[in-house]
Order: C-alpha cells, then structure tokens, then sequence
C-alpha cells in the first residue's frame, strides 16, 4: 500500500510537468497508469481521475491565475458547456459502460485520433493562409494577447459553437474521467489557438467539471452496485504530486518550446491510445 502511494505521488508529478503548460489535465495519461499499473477496478477508475483532476487542479490555476492567464471570456464558455456533459457522461458510465474491453476501446478511440492531430497541427498550423489574407484590423488581434471582451482569434469558434463543443466533449470527458478541459484545450490549439491562451482555460474547465464530476460519481455510488466510488488514498496522492506539477509546469511554459511540447503529447497519446487498441483487440 505505502509503495503504491509513492508511486502515485511519482507519476502525478512527473505527468502533470508535462502536460500543464498545454492545458492538458494529466489524468489524460494518468489513466492507464491506474489501469495497469495500479490495478483500480472499473468504473471506480474514472472517478478516481477526477478525483485527481480536483486535487492537482490548483496548482497550475495558481500560477496562471498570479500571471493574468485566467482573464477573458473563454473559460467561462468553456465551463457552461462542459459542466452539463460531464454529468451526462458520469451516467453513461456507470451503466452504459462497465466492461473493461469496451472502455480500451473508448481510450483508444480518444487518444489515437487527438495524438495524430496534434503532431499533423504541430508541422501544420491551421488557417495560417486565411489568418494572413484578412484586413489589417482583424488580423492583429489574432496575433496579439487578446483582452477580456476583445474579438476572437483567427480558429475560434463562435460562442454558440464553443458552447456546443464543449458540451459534447463534457460527455467523453465524464465517461473517461478527465472533465472535458482536456480534450477541449488540444482540440481548440489544433485549431490554430496560441497555447498561451487556451491552457488557462481548459485547466480551469478541467477542474470546475471534475469537482461537478466526482460529486456525481459520489451519489450514483450510493444507490449502484459495483466499484463506483473512488479510490479515495491513490487519487489523493496521484493529486498531490500532479499539484506540485501542476505548479512547476505552468511555470515553466513560457520557457517551453511550443513545438516540443505538441509533439511530445502527440506521441504519448498515440502510444498510449495504440498500446490500449491492440489489449481490447486480442
């Protein structure tokens, strides 16, 4: 027990350091390590990832909050939609989707596709041709920090679709345990999004929809059967280390190249996504 608490405390940090300086909760990869490594059983491995999510979360949001990242209106699109999926998605997990080859398959189905986004984005940024060819006062703010209120990006997409987005991903993102932001934040900065911009707000989407998450997981594990709680020392100590992490990677983000980042979660997500492919398959 004490061995698997200092693992978890390990792979937290080391996991959240690279993924906080993108707006990657590092429940994204933190998962099959609770899988397979630490053997938590299903569903009780979702919210356990959630569980994560709430106690890693303020790390990075701390530092990004001291930098001025957290202004604008953009978390707060992301939140309105998200919070409603992932409740929606905290269901169809617990009664949908119990059986562990169905949930690879879910992992796979996730992390294979946004991996080989990512990477294809990284080498090809998108709407670079379109973000060049408009008037000299729309152009500007795309490539400028962008004020609370002030226009949108080049890549963004409208609050209505933004919203829309954010609540399908809030969906998947309760039914693999990582409240949304997560798969948000890669999908808007594969779109064209500066980095810089999007990590504050998927950090905060993520941990806004994971406290809203595990608080479902709470009450469906009072009136269902099987592991629905979560693993409450595994996911404390996982969250410990991610919150030390967390810290430390939102710090060193401006320090960071862009480009290596990408493409290091790109590969991760597709190995973990083909890894996880290739155990539901045999």
């Amino acid at each position: 027990m004490e061995w698997t608490l200092w693992a978890g405390v390990a792979a937290g940090l080391l996991i959240s350091v690279v993924t906080a300086p993108v707006g990657v909760s590092g429940a994204v990869f933190l998962l099959p390590v609770h899988l397979s490594v630490f053997g938590v059983p299903n569903p009780a491995v979702t919210p356990t990832n959630l569980l994560f999510n709430v106690v890693a979360g303020p790390g990075a949001l701390w530092r990004y909050r001291r930098d001025g990242a957290l202004r604008g209106p953009l978390a707060r699109r992301l939140v309105a939609g998200t919070v409603p999926g992932v409740v929606a998605g905290a269901v169809i997990r617990v009664h949908a989707l119990p059986g562990p080859t169905v949930y690879r398959l879910l992992i796979a189905g996730l992390l294979l596709p946004l991996g080989v986004w990512l990477c294809v984005r990284t080498f090809r940024p998108a709407r670079p041709a379109k973000a060049a060819a408009r008037p000299a006062e729309t152009a500007a703010p795309a490539e400028a920090a962008v004020p609370a209120g002030g226009p949108a990006p080049a890549g963004e997409p409208s609050p209505a679709g933004l919203t829309a987005l954010a609540l399908a991903v809030g969906v998947v993102g309760g039914v693999y345990g990582i409240g949304g932001g997560s798969l948000i934040g890669p999908l808007l900065v594969a779109r064209g999004l500066p980095v810089a911009r999007v990590a504050p707000a998927a950090l905060a989407t993520t941990f806004v929809t994971s406290v809203v998450g595990a608080a479902a997981f709470a009450v469906l594990s009072l009136t269902g059967a099987g592991d629905i709680a979560p693993d409450w020392w595994l996911g404390l100590a996982c969250g410990l280390g991610g919150l030390v992490g967390g810290y430390l990677g939102a710090r060193l983000q401006p320090r960071l190249p862009e480009r290596a980042l990408r493409l290091l979660l790109g590969t991760l997500a597709t190995a973990i996504g083909g890894l996880y492919a290739a155990q539901a398959l045999v």
